[in-house]
């Protein structure tokens, strides 16, 4: 029987990626990054258009080649309609349903948080339905209830901020560059927590981090009012501080969901999920909780066509195709 070969496009943000996926496998997972972003401190989205522009033809060519396939192989196109940047995922889209016109194929579009879920079904070990994925990210924090392969359930979601953001402007703060967030993960690593910061109060499953950025820029300027050197001398206890509290927000909140619905399987996603602090939160209480605990391989934890292919290919089963009138969205 002919395998199910689907075309991957992900263009959401700075990276552009394309894979391979053959019968809901990762055949080849391709990223091109953008370093030109670290000069600002930021992705700029007009930079990030032109940028995915240069590079999707070269990252495609080599998903194909990697994965052994010829154009003439593929089953269907799939890429990320959104959220994400406007100019970024245009780019995206119009490729796909360029290629989907050219070789008269089916289009499949994808959320992107939604792919980020279903990482998990990218390589094994493999979550069973139902579990709680907390997907993580510099644009988006949610606990998602998922049922199957495309039922799923936002039940908690940041309100501000997302967790990513909080990681990258603290880490600003210090004088990073972008991306912050895992600079402070290493120099957390080589630290103690001994700084304490206000919890966010917010009832339910939902998220703040807003407050908490606050209370970290409050913190440094009068610290550094009465020590300009503070941040020099205490930067690994303060990354440790900073990278404590965030994570304790997120699994007080994962354990609350777990308690209230009763499920035991338990999964991260997204960027943030391959902070090494998170991942090991996420073990002890899994363990001390007796929670079976999910993680993706790093290569699935960043923004990454795979994803989308593995999304996609469920889709394709499902026969939940899109037309080429399909606009991409920011949110």
């Amino acid at each position: 029987m002919k395998p199910n070969i689907i075309l991957a496009i992900e263009s959401s943000c700075d990276d552009t990626s394309a894979a391979i996926v053959s019968n809901g496998k990762v055949m080849a997972n391709c990223v091109a990054n953008q370093e030109i972003h670290h000069l600002y401190g930021g992705v700029v989205p007009e930079v990030a258009s032109r940028a995915h522009q240069a590079n999707i033809i070269p990252v495609v060519d080599l998903a194909l080649k990697r994965a052994g396939v010829k154009k003439e192989d593929i089953s269907a196109v799939a890429f990320t309609r959104g959220p994400g940047l406007l100019g970024s995922l245009l780019v995206g889209t119009s490729f796909a349903k360029a290629f989907a016109l050219s070789y008269q194929l089916p289009l499949i579009e994808v959320n992107h948080m939604e792919a980020h879920v279903l990482a998990h079904f990218a390589e094994d070990p493999k979550p069973t339905f139902p579990f709680l994925c907390l997907t993580v990210s510099g644009g988006h924090t949610q606990i998602v209830l998922v049922r199957d392969f495309l039922d799923m359930e936002i039940i908690g979601r940041t309100l501000d901020d997302a967790a990513g953001e909080a990681f990258d402007k603290s880490g600003k703060l210090l004088g990073f560059g972008y991306p912050a967030g895992p600079l402070i993960d290493r120099y957390a690593q080589l630290g103690q927590a001994r700084f304490v910061f206000p919890e966010p109060a917010i009832p339910g499953l939902d998220f703040s981090f807003s407050g908490l950025k606050t209370s970290i820029l409050y913190f440094l300027r009068r610290e550094v009012d009465s020590n300009p050197q503070f941040i020099e001398q205490n930067l690994a206890d303060i990354c440790a501080s900073i990278q404590q509290i965030i994570i304790t927000v997120l699994m007080k909140k994962v354990r609350k969901a777990a308690r209230q619905t009763g499920i035991r399987q338990i999964a991260i996603a997204g960027g943030v999920s391959a902070n090494s602090g998170l991942r090991k939160a996420l073990a002890e209480m899994g363990q001390k909780e007796g929670w079976s605990t999910y993680i993706p391989d790093f290569q699935y934890c960043t923004d990454n066509a795979g994803m989308i292919g593995v999304n996609a290919y469920y889709k394709f089963l499902a026969g939940q195709f899109c037309t080429q009138d399909v606009a991409p969205y920011a949110r």
